[in-house]
This record gives C-alpha cells, sequence and structure tokens, in this order.
C-alpha cells in the first residue's frame, strides 16, 4: 500500500486501470502501487481572464470587450473535471469568448456601457449551465473593458458635452423661473398680509364705535330708569327736556325749535317768580 496525502484544498481523482473508481478527501489516504493511479484537482476558486475579443453591437457598432470569469470545481463532481474535459480553464475561457460575442451582439451600444452588469450576468448564466457537464460552478462574470474605436469616442464626448450644456441650460431656464414664483408668491403674501392688517384695523375701529354707541345707549337707559323710578311730574319731565335744549343752545345752531310743553313750563317759571 502507497499513503497519499491530499490537502484542504485539493482532491485526488482514483483510476484502478485506467477506470474512475473513487475520489480522494483531504488527510491521509492509501492506494495499491501499480494498480491505482490519482490526478489531483484544485478546488479552490480560481480566475480565469478571458482575452479582448472583438464583437459587433446590435446597432452595427465595433467594440473590443474583455471578461474575467469566477469559477470552482464542486466538490462532489471533482471526477467530472478530469474525466469530461481535457483543459477545463482552456475550455472555459473558448466558451466565454463564443458566449461574450453573442451577448454582445443582443445590445446596442449605448446599453452595453449603461448595462453591463446585466451583460455579464447573461454570459455567466450560459456559461454556467455549460460547464456544469464539467463539474464546474460559476460564481460571477464580470466585464473588464468595453474600447471603441476612437472616431466614435470624439463623436460620444461631443454628444455627451451638447447633452451637459443643454442640461446646464435646462436647469438655469428652471431656476429662473423657480426665482419668479418665489418672487411673485412672496409678493402676494406681502398683499395679503397688508389687507388682513387694514381689514383688522376698520374691524378693531368699527368695534369701538359699536361699544361706545353701547354706552352712550346704556348710559341714557339707566338714566331713563331712574326718572321712571322717581316718578317725575311733567314738569320736571320738561325742566329735564328744557336742560337738554339748553346744551344744544351751547352748540353752533342759530335756530332752535322749542315745543309748546316747553314755552308752557317757560310761563310756569316767571309766574314763580312774579310770586317771589
Amino acid at each position: 500500500m502507497t499513503v497519499r496525502i491530499v490537502d484542504q484544498y485539493e482532491r485526488r481523482v482514483v483510476l484502478t486501470f485506467g477506470k474512475f473508481t473513487r475520489t480522494l478527501g483531504a488527510g491521509i489516504n492509501f492506494i495499491i502501487p501499480m494498480v491505482e493511479r490519482t490526478i489531483n484537482v484544485d478546488i479552490r476558486e480560481k480566475a480565469v481572464d478571458v482575452p479582448s475579443q472583438e464583437a459587433m453591437t446590435k446597432d452595427n457598432i465595433s467594440c473590443t470587450v474583455n471578461a474575467v470569469i469566477y469559477y470552482r470545481i464542486k466538490d462532489d463532481q471533482v471526477e467530472r473535471a478530469v474525466l469530461n474535459v481535457r483543459n477545463l480553464d482552456y475550455a472555459m475561457t473558448q466558451f466565454a469568448l463564443t458566449t461574450m460575442r453573442n451577448i454582445v451582439g443582443q445590445f446596442e451600444l449605448d446599453e452595453l456601457l449603461a448595462k453591463r452588469e446585466e451583460a455579464a450576468s447573461k454570459i455567466k448564466e450560459i456559461v454556467d449551465e455549460k460547464s456544469d457537464a464539467w463539474g464546474v460552478d460559476v460564481l460571477s462574470v464580470e466585464l473588464k473593458d468595453i474600447n471603441i474605436p476612437d472616431d466614435l469616442k470624439r463623436t460620444i464626448g461631443k454628444q455627451a458635452e451638447a447633452e451637459r450644456e443643454k442640461r446646464a441650460k435646462i436647469l438655469e431656464a428652471q431656476a429662473t423661473r423657480e426665482s419668479a414664483i418665489l418672487v411673485a408668491e412672496g409678493e402676494k403674501q406681502s398683499a395679503i398680509l397688508r389687507a388682513e392688517a387694514e381689514k383688522e384695523v376698520k374691524i378693531k375701529e368699527a368695534e369701538g364705535k359699536a361699544q361706545a354707541i353701547l354706552e352712550i345707549q346704556k348710559a341714557e337707559a339707566e338714566a331713563i330708569k331712574v326718572l321712571n323710578e322717581a316718578q317725575p311730574t311733567k314738569e320736571i319731565l320738561a325742566l329735564k327736556s328744557f336742560e337738554t335744549f339748553e346744551k344744544v343752545a351751547d352748540g353752533k345752531s342759530t335756530k332752535i325749535l322749542i315745543p309748546s310743553e316747553i314755552q308752557n313750563l317757560a310761563g310756569f317759571m316767571q309766574a314763580i317768580k312774579e310770586i317771589k
């Protein structure tokens, strides 16, 4: 018996008289010399560069694309990487080249530049399905570079510059419009506040006048009440009226109409003087 020590990151495919019989795991293993031989398989994750490939986009623009594939051999399917494919890295690279060219042809250039992750995902899906027969698990595919001709780069640069200028003008116009709206809104609010202030002043003045009238009416009502409670004679009432007209006479009026009752009262007052 011969001892074979297998590292943690390796597996060994055992061929007995040239036929696959088992897979050796990590640790100490024994094989029969001259009868069994082993083939080492690294199960760690690997990164394989996909060389630059010229491809045509959907809108007939030539570009050069390269990528990198990350994959590992499945632990329970190690024998497939030995029995089903001769050179796994080369096979993976060639199949990825063909797939990448086909996927690029499904995108227009603008889409490819903006959605490279989507394109890479489609490449991964197809390569992973194909390489399943080789015991491979494709972890990810990344598009590294998408190169276009220099003259097209200049054209795209001019378009981008024009787009930036257009965008700047739009933003400037929007800013001017918003500024005008804010000014107009401010003037509107100021006018509203002034109108409300004027309205409030007028309301306060009207309330003051109304309160004064109410106070006068209240005083007059109180005076009438007191007078009624005193049960005045006609002569006293006439005298009160005379006092009122006396106050009126102190004004600027040049003509005063005196009721007949007050005229009679005047005669009455004259008679009193004569008796004295």
